[in-house]
């Protein structure tokens, strides 16, 4: 079979483990997947504070909201962990560990600050829930090359 495939049993070892290449190049893609996936939930989460500060009519008004805000200040909240999503995501380019503590502290912002705005705009907050979550799973599974040989 490794005729036909040369490069199927090269990542196993004798005992049949992935060798800590393999497990390598699995870290280095997850990291880039959450550092792709928290640039655009960033960059998405800065137009949406755009969007809030202006006062756009594309947002939900509910009066019986017990965490009522300030429209206005929802804006900042978004545009601020954008901003912030926006540096962290390209230290995680950069696989700096700093920028893993704070991709998944900063994902969890967002999720908390996308659900406290579900009334504001439901399906949208869902879908950066959603996608902020896999940041953090992301980054938590991933082991860095340092740590991934021991």
């Amino acid at each position: 079979m490794t005729a036909t495939h040369p490069g199927h049993g090269a990542a196993r070892g004798a005992s049949g483990a992935h060798a800590p290449a393999a497990r390598l190049h699995w870290a280095e893609g997850l990291t880039v997947f959450a550092a792709v996936t928290l640039m655009i939930v960033s960059v998405l989460d800065i137009f949406r504070g755009v969007m809030g500060i202006a006062q756009d009519d594309v947002f939900v008004t509910t009066p019986d909201y017990v965490f009522r805000f300030d429209l206005t200040a929802w804006g900042w909240t978004h545009l601020v962990l954008g901003a912030v999503g926006v540096l962290v995501s390209l230290g995680l380019v950069r696989d700096s560990l700093w920028a893993r503590v704070a991709g998944v502290t900063i994902a969890g912002f967002i999720i908390i600050a996308n659900f406290l705005s579900l009334p504001y705009y439901p399906v949208w907050s869902v879908v950066m829930i959603a996608f902020s979550g896999f940041v953090i799973w992301a980054l938590c599974v991933a082991r860095s090359p340092g740590r991934a040989e021991r």
